[in-house]
């Protein structure tokens, strides 16, 4: 094995490894039973939880 045969794996190695982190953040993000989570997080700046 050359070094351009080693660096071609390592970059299609590291595109395949980014790709399934993408798609992995993508599920959990759009999965139905987390929707409720996101919502409160989404408004929760907006929330006055002062106690002054």
């Amino acid at each position: 094995m050359n070094l351009d045969q080693a660096a071609h794996y390592a970059q299609t190695g590291g595109l395949v490894l980014l790709t399934v982190c993408f798609v992995s953040a993508v599920i959990y993000a759009l999965w139905p039973s987390n929707r409720e989570k996101f919502s409160k997080a989404a408004y929760a700046p907006l929330e006055d939880d002062n106690n002054d």
